[in-house]
C-alpha cells in the first residue's frame, strides 16, 4: 500500500508539471486534483446543514472549513473554523486531522460531518479532557465553561 501512496503522489506532482503548474495549487491535474474538484462539488451540492469547506485562494489541499454546532446541543449557534491541509498522497494519506483507521472511502463532507457529529455526541469512555467529562454530565455547567472558552478563542482572533 505504501508503494501506491508514494506512486500517486509521484503521478499527481508529475502530471501538474507536465502542465506547467506547480505541485498543490489549485491547477493541479491528476487522480488527487480531481478528486479534490470532485468532492469540493459534492459537499456544495450536498445540502449538509452546518458545513462547508471551500479552498483557500485556488488551492484545492489547503481548504477553510467551517461548522456549525448542531442544534439541540450545547455547541448550537456557535460556529468553528477550521484549517484543512490534504497531502499529496491524499486520499490514501490522512488529511492533518488524525484518525485511527483512515480509508480512502473518507471525503471532506464526511471528515466534517464527522466532527460535528463528535461535538454533539462525544466518547466519554476515554476522554482525553477528564474536566470536560467530567462537566459533559451536566449540561449548564459544561455550556458555561464552552462558552466562556469559545468567547476568550474568539476574542484572541480577531484583528
Amino acid at each position: 500500500m505504501a508503494s501506491q501512496n508514494h506512486d500517486l503522489a509521484a503521478a499527481s506532482a508529475t502530471t501538474a508539471t507536465h502542465k506547467g503548474a506547480k505541485p498543490g495549487s489549485g491547477v493541479t491535474r491528476g487522480f488527487v486534483g480531481k478528486r479534490l474538484q470532485q468532492e469540493l462539488m459534492t459537499l456544495m451540492i450536498s445540502g449538509d446543514k452546518g458545513i462547508s469547506a471551500f479552498p483557500e485562494s485556488d488551492n484545492l489541499f489547503k481548504r477553510v472549513g467551517t461548522i456549525h454546532g448542531a442544534t439541540g446541543t450545547v455547541y448550537e449557534d456557535l460556529r468553528y473554523k477550521l484549517s484543512l491541509k490534504f497531502p499529496s498522497g491524499y486520499p490514501y494519506n490522512a488529511p492533518t486531522v488524525k484518525f485511527d483507521k483512515w480509508s480512502a472511502l473518507y471525503d471532506v463532507r464526511t471528515i466534517l460531518l464527522s466532527i460535528q457529529s463528535l461535538l454533539g455526541e462525544p466518547s466519554i469512555d476515554s476522554p482525553l479532557n477528564t474536566y470536560a467529562t467530567e462537566l459533559w454530565t451536566n449540561p449548564i455547567a459544561f455550556k458555561k465553561y464552552l462558552l466562556e472558552t469559545y468567547m476568550k478563542q474568539v476574542t484572541s482572533q480577531e484583528p
